[in-house]
């Protein structure tokens, strides 16, 4: 019977079934091959590979992408992406294309319309080229202009995850170029003194410098014109040495500020101190969208000792020392300057790792649905500040992020009143008259002379013993706050010494010639002496331990 045909015994009116929705084509992730000299990142891992297919998308690798990243073709293909032999072919078939490098115009010449880009873009500093990629009807996101003062975005902040491979690839580069240990050593040819290091500007380039060189050793030293980093500084095991001169240098979304004039002066002359005794210095100083600030002068480098060492991080920009040469390392008045523009590329499968995993965290917040289809919401915070193109319209600078306002200060509840104890027909109580207490406590001392007059005389001292570890007691512990019980196990080895304080007086008597020095109590006073010392000893064995916890 065909579709649609009506049956016997039923209505006139024939029922068609709709066809089923077939479900959207996941779209394709490209890889290309990074053309940029110098360049050996490569923006996914087979590792990374592997999850995004998960998330529902199809994934397409260039031939050759990540060879410089040890990452093989047949690596690729294991985690189940297509290898594409031709650059054209791996453009015309992505749908989202992932990069380290911005594109070039020939790489531009083969994006298609309703493509998407995510990529280091840099869109102050590339004016030409995002009017190219607008030109193309692309939406492009710029993970360099991720919003980073949102917690939520530190999963996808691969400015973070870059500059920390770098600044720690700055100090192999320093180690590789100094002359001696960074640790000091004795040997039996002499005593090697600890390398000094010092590292200008404690970002997250500078803080990853300053624990390596921290745990190989070196002495180390660092400033920052954000006084609130020296906590970080001095937690990582380097000192932070601060500018004579009071002028707060925080700006917005997490960098620093362009200091005054005389901040600067005061930071050259501390600078100029520091050239003199150290013997290698790390530069990280680097403003978003601006060249980068002349820290090291001329004669500062001809001031350091010979073989000192000077890696700028910042030579990409200009350099923070005025006689480096981007791309080089030269030797200037006996002091090495590295001047390398490719820190992170020369730990390509680390940093590439890091890279793309980022990437990946980005794309889940773009395919919440995982059915392999990105969803570009500008509603987002994130996502808005991220994307510098949306379909052909330039949206680069984006508006500031949206404020949660604050909720509204909740009523103090009104104290509900201390009930009182009742007395008599249901009134409260009333303070105890001063006759009626004199007399109570006329009452309490006549008991106490009744009971030492017919008691033995040791009796007193033992009562009063008594009455006072009562009262000890009473204020260690249970006069204490609940929550303060567990630091208490030190204070009570008090206890113990009220113990063993007794034992003691209780052995002392019995050991005279009179007495059997091996009678009941003497044993049973020795007991107490010992497990009271075990106790105390272990005491402050778990109180030694506790405090461990919270040293370095």
């Amino acid at each position: 019977m065909q579709a649609g045909a009506t049956t016997q015994g039923s209505s006139d009116k024939s029922v068609v079934s709709p066809p089923p929705s077939s479900p959207p084509t996941p779209q394709c992730i490209g890889i290309p091959c990074e053309v940029f000299p110098g360049e050996k990142r490569v923006a996914t891992v087979p590792e990374v590979v592997e999850k995004l297919i998960k998330l529902g998308f199809k994934v397409a690798v260039e031939s050759g992408a990540g060879d410089l990243a040890n990452c093989t073709d047949e690596a690729y293909r294991a985690a189940g992406a297509e290898v594409v032999d031709t650059a054209a072919a791996l453009w015309a078939a992505a749908d989202i294309v992932f990069k380290v490098r911005g594109p070039t115009p020939e790489e531009v010449a083969l994006m298609h319309e309703g493509q998407n880009l995510i990529s280091f873009i840099w869109p102050a500093q590339n004016p030409d080229l995002m009017q190219l990629l607008a030109a193309k009807k692309v939406t492009v996101l710029a993970i360099d202009a991720l919003p980073r003062t949102l917690s939520r975005a530190q999963k996808m902040d691969a400015l973070t995850s870059q500059a920390g491979v770098a600044g720690y690839r700055a100090v192999i580069e320093a180690a590789n170029a100094f002359g001696r240990f960074f640790s000091g050593q004795i040997t039996a040819a002499g005593k090697v003194p600890p390398a000094k290091v010092f590292i200008a500007g404690a970002g997250v380039a500078g803080l990853a410098a300053i624990g390596t060189a921290a745990s190989l050793g070196a002495i180390v030293r660092a400033n920052d014109t954000r006084a609130e980093v020296a906590d970080q500084v001095v937690s990582l095991g380097g000192e932070f040495v601060k500018v004579d001169y009071e002028e707060e240098g925080s700006g917005g979304g997490g960098y620093a500020k362009v200091m005054s004039e005389g901040f600067q002066q005061a930071q050259r002359v501390m600078y100029a101190k520091q050239a003199k005794d150290v013997d290698i210095i790390i530069t990280t100083a680097l403003i978003p969208g601006r060249p980068a600030p002349k820290l090291i002068t001329a004669e500062m480098v001809q001031s350091m000792k010979p073989g000192s060492v000077i890696v700028d991080m910042a030579a990409e920009q200009g350099g923070n020392c005025e006689l480096t040469e981007p791309g080089q390392a030269v030797v200037k008045h006996g002091v090495t300057i590295v001047g390398y523009t490719d820190l992170v590329s020369r730990l390509s499968r680390q940093s590439s790792t890091l890279y793309g995993t980022n990437l990946f965290r980005l794309t889940e917040e773009l395919c919440k649905t995982k059915d392999g289809i990105v969803n570009v919401n500008m509603e987002d915070d994130a996502i808005r500040g991220l994307t510098v193109i949306k379909e052909g319209s330039i949206t680069w600078p984006p508006p500031a992020p949206k404020v949660a306002a604050a909720p509204p200060a909740a009523a103090k509840p009104t104290a509900a009143p201390v009930a009182k104890k009742a007395h008599g027909h249901g009134e409260p109580s009333a303070p105890m008259p001063a006759g009626k207490l004199v007399m109570m406590f006329a009452v309490v001392a006549v008991l106490f002379w009744l009971i030492g007059h017919s008691a033995p005389k040791e009796f007193m001292s033992h009562f009063t013993v008594f009455v006072l570890a009562c009262f000890v007691g009473y204020m260690v512990v249970w006069n204490v706050k609940p929550a303060l019980h567990t630091p208490l196990m030190s204070v009570t080895n008090a206890i113990s010494s009220i113990i063993a304080i007794g034992a003691l007086v209780q052995i002392s008597p019995l050991m005279d010639a009179a007495e059997r020095p091996n009678s009941l109590i003497t044993w049973i006073a020795a007991v107490a002496i010992a497990l009271t010392a075990i106790n105390m000893f272990g005491g402050f064995a778990v109180t030694q331990r506790m405090l461990a916890m919270f040293r370095k």
